[in-house]
């Protein structure tokens, strides 16, 4: 009784938290990314879709309640995109990006790398990031599979190279003790994957700067394709993809060498790699939800700033644009 209380009344296709504070769009991606609807069947998810074309339609079933369309609405958001209406792949879900990246965090983190691990762990964490900026993005303009591949290709290199390279001066420089060597080498992974992600983002994405995406109106209509509100969606998400990373390579190393001068952990050495994980899996189970919940993924942007031809086709003075995730 009390959750329905609190429970605000339901608003098809329109957040359940306030989304022009920090903690209401931290509060609504905590919902998008909840791994727990990873599990949700098929029947489940056709049921939840069922549920709400039926209140679009005002056929409701007597006794549904609010909290029930909003769980409803929670997991249609977490399966299915809102641009192409189909299921995005588990592993690239948000709801997926960290139960399928922690592995991958914890691999980047791993102490003493050589030149073949550095290289295949930048490969499959952005490969990984490659498929999931893909997944997410705005798709109210067809990507051709070429431009996937052609951004796929750079962001990798980028990766590798900056990795690499950051690897290779550490190596050569002969002026730094083994202990400082160790501990900038733990550092190395985060310069890396950020700038990495940037290229990543602006390549996984680059047709829509070309092709713009969809603006609408306060009723979701359609008003035009704007290259500027494309830029702006990059410049947001590729602003996330540098701060996601950044609690996720700095905190670990530093909590890993204060847990390592315990007895417990240097009498027991086989402990470090499932202490490291939980480690990892603890910071980016919180540097997520705070990363995308820097903007709206429903961004606003006044008619004014854009293309002429689209300010002087509406009367509203907002218009919005998916972000993507």
């Amino acid at each position: 009784m009390a959750e329905s209380a609190s429970c605000p009344g339901f608003q098809l296709g329109k957040p359940r938290y306030e989304q022009s504070t920090f903690l209401g769009r931290l509060r609504h991606f905590i919902d998008i990314i909840d791994p727990s609807t990873l599990f949700v069947t098929e029947s489940r998810l056709k049921e939840c879709i069922k549920l709400l074309d039926d209140f679009k339609q005002g056929n409701l079933p007597p006794g549904i309640t609010d909290h029930q369309l909003w769980q409803a609405q929670k997991v249609k958001q977490a399966i299915i995109h809102p641009d192409t209406g189909e299921k995005i792949f588990m592993p690239f879900r948000m709801s997926g990006y960290v139960p399928f990246g922690t592995p991958i965090v914890v691999g980047l983190l791993l102490p003493n790398q050589t030149l073949a691990s550095t290289v295949f762990w930048q490969w499959l964490n952005q490969s990984h990031n490659a498929c999931v900026n893909y997944a997410n993005r705005n798709a109210t303009k067809p990507t051709p599979t070429s431009k996937f591949f052609q951004g796929y290709v750079g962001a990798v290199t980028s990766a590798v190279s900056i990795a690499v390279g950051l690897n290779v001066l550490i190596e050569k420089s002969s002026k730094l003790n083994p202990v400082t060597r160790l501990f900038i080498q733990r550092f190395i992974p985060f310069p890396a994957v950020a700038s990495a992600n940037i290229c990543n983002v602006a390549l996984m994405r680059h047709n829509e700067l070309s092709e713009g995406i969809d603006v609408l109106d306060s009723n979701g209509n359609v008003v035009g394709s704007s290259r500027i509100a494309a830029k702006h969606a990059l410049i947001e998400t590729a602003l996330t993809r540098v701060a996601l990373p950044l609690p996720i390579f700095v905190l670990p190393p530093i909590i890993m060498a204060f847990l390592e001068k315990f007895p417990l952990m240097q009498a027991h050495r086989r402990m470090m790699l499932p202490v490291h994980s939980l480690v990892c899996l603890a910071v980016f189970g919180l540097s997520l939800p705070l990363a995308i919940s820097l903007f709206p993924q429903m961004s606003e942007i006044e008619a004014s700033h854009l293309e002429p031809e689209i300010a002087m086709a509406t009367d509203c003075k907002v218009l919005t644009y998916n972000k993507g995730l």
